[in-house]
């Protein structure tokens, strides 16, 4: 049977709950822009801070392809019981519309649910708006209470990480090798990172999985801001992700990632940040982070057109 849910996949008055079969519907309305939302849904680095849902719950990424094709695995880890390992697959991705997945979920090697997950993401640079319908299938009908709990959980962490993302977004007028190549080059990196003015003073860098960059950004009234990298992620000419720190070793301020995508015979650069507290977030945006993170983009593609 299957149910017939109301918002947050909560079945209607007289349905039955614990089928085999049922569909299920999630909404949530953010005020944040449309770009926000689809990059938080999709990229990996984002995915990994909201899609536990709750702090009891440690979601181990094993892979992360977020392409037509590519798939994402992880592991649900709870202190005391067996993990639990949810393989996702993507089957549609339409940027800033629509993203179709198949999920399935199982553990001990025993498949408990499999499930297709379609998401419709609306909205303009202020609001945003998605609605996520899971078709599932569970061979005992246990799953459905688990999900219902666990994607309400989830997208209301969801919605909090769109909430302290920002996200900033440029076409440079070079192939994608090139704009990699630009990054992702101990040498030229430093030499166009940070917004108009600003230079760099490298400590060490090493631009590899499990690689880090300790350099100081040097304002032009010389006020030196430490900083600190850490590469999480390289997948060559995709994207990349690390964490930002506060000076070497220091607190953690932020989880970021950089996309690299073919626009026309040009580069689509997506930069993205969620950032630690919405405090962090708010402050961020007080003193110009999305200008001054532009600016470094723009310093990018001169840099690039100068070569």
């Amino acid at each position: 049977m299957t149910s017939t849910p109301d918002r947050d996949g909560k079945p209607a008055a007289g349905d039955q709950a614990g089928s085999r079969f049922a569909t299920l519907t999630f909404e949530r309305d953010m005020p944040v822009p449309l770009p926000v939302l689809w990059q938080v849904w999709t990229a990996p680095a984002a995915r990994a801070v909201w899609s536990a849902p709750d702090p009891s719950v440690v979601v181990e990424f094993l892979e992360a392809d977020t392409r037509v094709g590519g798939r994402e695995v992880s592991l649900c880890k709870v202190a005391g019981r067996p993990d639990i390992r949810c393989e996702c697959g993507w089957l549609e991705l339409q940027p800033a519309r629509r993203s179709v997945n198949y999920e399935r979920v199982s553990s001990g090697g025993a498949t408990r649910s499999v499930a297709l997950v379609t998401a419709d993401v609306s909205g303009t640079d202020a609001r945003s708006r998605l609605v996520v319908t899971v078709q599932l299938s569970s061979p005992t009908g246990e799953m459905e209470a688990g999900y219902r709990q666990g994607f309400a959980a989830g997208l209301d962490n969801l919605a909090a990480t769109a909430g302290r993302t920002m996200v900033l977004q440029r076409v440079i007028r070079a192939p994608r090798a090139i704009v990699w190549n630009s990054w992702m080059n101990p040498e030229t990196l430093p030499q166009w990172w940070g917004p108009d003015g600003f230079s760099c003073r490298t400590t060490r860098i090493d631009l590899r999985a499990g690689g880090e960059w300790v350099f100081d950004m040097i304002a032009p009234d010389g006020t030196v801001f430490p900083n600190h990298h850490r590469y999480a992620e390289v997948r060559p000419e995709e994207r990349i992700a690390y964490t930002l720190l506060w000076g070497e070793n220091g607190p953690k301020h932020a989880d970021a990632w950089a996309s690299f995508e073919d626009q026309d015979g040009a580069t689509k650069v997506t930069l993205g940040m969620v950032f630690s507290t919405e405090a962090e977030f708010q402050e961020a945006k007080g003193f110009g982070a999305i200008e001054l993170g532009l600016q470094t983009l723009g310093k990018l593609e001169r840099f690039i057109a100068s070569r």
